[in-house]
């Protein structure tokens, strides 16, 4: 069976570009470059942020997105990312799959795995992921740019990834007749997000303000205005939904619309004489996008509904790893991206 270091020969080694030596010494070593590095880290763990039977090969496209998305809100271009494993086990198959699904999205975005660690666990697995990529420093998108009078945009459609973990949770009071087709319909946008690397990068230039939904778009998008100094106003009937969640009673379509996280989508603002290219670049990137708002003057964000009135019964801001302690939320402390 081998041990470590034949797990990591066996389903983590590949060659690397010429420009970067990476797993097999101490260190991997990166050229380095006129632009500026956009770095990033997230942590999954089992039972937390994935259920211990799911697809090992959905598992690795996942641990990689959420990490690209993440360069994608900060208009970065992918180049490389180390890798953490706790494992409970050696399970040939399982890491076989695993790397499957973490190879086939690093190629398509040219990003190469440069190193790691691995390590047995007692606890179940977790896996970590650093990456790396390269954006001109004032080229990157950060949630501090948005300007009283900027629209404010999301890519791509919200919600069903929120549904689909409510109903693998079984939650039963979510008003579904038909919960397994349902569940097919949606598992996909929770299990194989797609980071919107491509519109991060066409919105250079363009965009005032960006962010990834991870944590729920009221949330997400509370982080913009905060850093901006800002507030805003957002049309929750605009919010972009799948036919799944439109046909949800509206007090369940906003809470997985506006409070649901593990979107993966691209939350950001510009200014309103942009609307024509920023339609134009998101048709470059292959993305829909959808305006729903504005940034006002003052502070918080004022959610309407299409007459104009304010939407009752909102949903909770977002997710929180530490609910308990204080306010202080795991997501809230400085990002290195």
């Amino acid at each position: 069976m081998g041990g470590e270091f034949e797990l990591i020969r066996r389903h983590f080694t590949r060659t690397a570009p010429a420009d970067m030596m990476g797993v097999g010494d101490d260190c991997a070593l990166l050229a380095p470059s006129a632009e500026a590095t956009a770095v990033s880290t997230d942590l999954l763990v089992e039972g937390r942020h994935f259920f211990p039977d799911v697809d090992p090969r959905a598992l690795g496209h996942k641990s990689l997105a959420v990490n690209l998305s993440d360069l994608a809100a900060m208009g970065a271009k992918p180049t490389a990312f180390v890798l953490g494993l706790a494992l409970p086990r050696v399970d040939d198959a399982w890491l076989s799959a695993y790397a499957g699904g973490l190879f086939a999205l690093a190629d398509a975005h040219g990003c190469f795995l440069v190193g790691g660690d691995t390590t047995r666990s007692d606890a179940g697995t977790t896996l970590s992921i650093t990456i790396f990529g390269s954006v001109p420093a004032q080229a990157a998108l950060r949630r501090s740019g948005a300007r009283h009078g900027d629209d404010i945009w999301v890519s791509g459609m919200l919600g069903d990834a929120d549904l689909a973990l409510r109903l693998l949770l079984g939650e039963p009071e979510v008003p579904v007749a038909d919960r397994a087709a349902v569940l097919a319909a949606t598992r996909r946008a929770l299990e194989w997000p797609e980071p919107r690397v491509a519109l991060g990068l066409a919105l250079r230039g363009l965009a005032s303000a960006a962010i990834d939904i991870s944590d729920g778009l009221l949330q997400d998008l509370g982080h913009i205005l905060a850093a901006s100094g800002c507030g805003g106003r957002l049309c929750a009937d605009d919010v972009p939904v799948s036919p799944a969640v439109a046909a949800l009673p509206p007090l369940w379509r906003r809470r997985c619309a506006l409070g649901g996280g593990d979107a993966y989508e691209l939350c950001f603002t510009a200014p309103a004489d942009a609307r024509s290219r920023v339609a134009d670049a998101a048709a470059r990137a292959g993305v829909a996008v959808t305006r729903i708002g504005a940034v006002e003057a003052g502070a918080g964000l004022r959610v309407m509904d299409a007459g104009g009135n304010p939407v009752p019964d909102l949903p909770r801001a977002g997710f929180d790893h530490f609910p308990s302690t204080a306010g202080l939320a795991v997501d809230s402390l400085p990002e290195a991206s």
